[in-house]
């Protein structure tokens, strides 16, 4: 009995804080309390139904049982899989043409221990894709993946045949011989942050629609959100929180942030039907911000291993709500095989660097949390292929 407790114990941490959270919002009227879980070292379970484990082995069969969090990464001549000079990149992901004097970040393969990604061919995923609409939801990382996921695709297309639209919160890249939308919909909390009375920020914890609206009629919809939960409190994007007609002033944001999961995955149960509709939710991209963001600058190589599994707070928390859904959401983890990549962060190269700038690079910032490309997302959206 003892053992089997010990095997299922994070799981049962995280349901004890999700009922206390739930026991406390009814019960307390300002603050609440949270116990911390950064402590807990075992691994997640593996056996999940909500991850996907299902990949192409090296005989190119559908093969079970291979892990693809387990791997190394392994440098490949073949790759980049586009060309750093893709139309679609934003500058502040376009390291080489910023200064970057090193270019290996590009040519890194995952390469799982007991099996291979397929190689991302680009005209594959666009018929299987025909006639769909794909959207990634959430913060400026994710739309550095999108940024990834359109510059796999776009070489493929005539100059004629492709085009960028935009709608409010969202931006689409449409495929037309394929009548197929890449699409990117900001939504960094997945909930409504508004502004209140004397202009404050609220985050409203059981408000979703006013994003969710964007997510109704698409075929495959890959989510995340993590990094706008997690910000210090002098940089955190809200003043204070409501649910219902309950105003909170302080509430751990871990917390806070299984409140807002929550109100996301009631939406997806409630509106959307697997039959129709792909879920993914995609985990959180690590950061390499320790010596104030600057562990990741002049970095040239990837991590070989850790001492330990890289179990976040915020990982424990998602999988315990997908847990609890009835919705069929496949689990995407990145987050390991993407923190060994320390190499692969901007770092200053996140702007044209005039040469002024270089002799005195220390005083200007140093971004260790997006990705340039071509690099670490596209090994995300290899990744997501194989699940599509």
């Amino acid at each position: 009995m003892h053992g089997n407790y010990s095997k299922f114990r994070p799981h049962f941490l995280i349901l004890t804080i999700l009922l206390t959270f739930t026991f406390t919002l009814t019960h307390s009227k300002s603050t609440y309390k949270y116990e911390d879980i950064i402590n807990l070292e075992e691994e997640i379970d593996n056996s999940s139904s909500n991850e996907v484990k299902e990949v192409k082995n090296e005989k190119g069969e559908a093969g079970r049982g291979c892990d693809v969090t387990k791997g190394k990464w392994v440098f490949d001549e073949t790759y980049p899989l586009y060309d750093a000079s893709c139309p679609y990149l934003s500058s502040a992901v376009s390291c080489l043409k910023n200064g970057r004097p090193d270019s290996d970040f590009e040519k890194w393969r995952w390469q799982p221990f007991a099996c291979s990604i397929p190689r991302f061919d680009a005209l594959h995923f666009l018929g299987k894709m025909r006639k769909k609409r794909v959207m990634l939801v959430g913060d400026s990382i994710m739309r550095n993946q999108w940024e990834s996921l359109v510059c796999l695709i776009q070489g493929v297309i005539p100059t004629g045949r492709k085009t960028v639209t935009y709608n409010g919160p969202t931006m689409s890249f449409h495929a037309l011989d394929f009548e197929t939308s890449i699409e990117f919909c900001w939504a960094p909390l997945l909930v409504e942050l508004k502004r209140g009375p004397d202009n404050k920020r609220v985050l409203h914890l059981d408000m979703i629609e006013d994003n969710a609206r964007h997510w109704r009629g698409v075929d495959v919809l890959v989510f995340d959100s993590a990094h706008w939960w997690t910000h210090s409190v002098k940089t955190t994007s809200w003043d204070y929180f409501m649910d219902g007609n309950r105003i909170i002033q302080k509430l751990n944001p871990m917390v806070a942030y299984a409140r807002g999961l929550a109100t996301w995955a009631k939406w997806v149960d409630r509106n959307l039907d697997p039959r129709k509709t792909r879920v993914i939710f995609r985990s959180m991209s690590p950061r390499h911000n320790r010596e104030n963001g600057w562990k990741c600058y002049k970095q040239t190589e990837p991590l070989l291993y850790f001492t330990r599994p890289h179990i976040t707070e915020p990982m424990l928390v998602l999988k315990a709500v997908l847990r609890s859904m009835r919705f069929p959401v496949y689990f995407q983890d990145i987050t390991n095989i993407s923190a060994l990549r320390r190499d692969g962060h901007p770092s200053v190269y996140n702007r044209d660097l005039a040469q002024e700038t270089k002799q005195h690079v220390r005083e200007h910032g140093s971004d260790c949390s997006h990705w340039c490309l071509p690099g670490v997302p596209d090994t995300w959206n290899e990744l997501l292929n194989v699940i599509l």
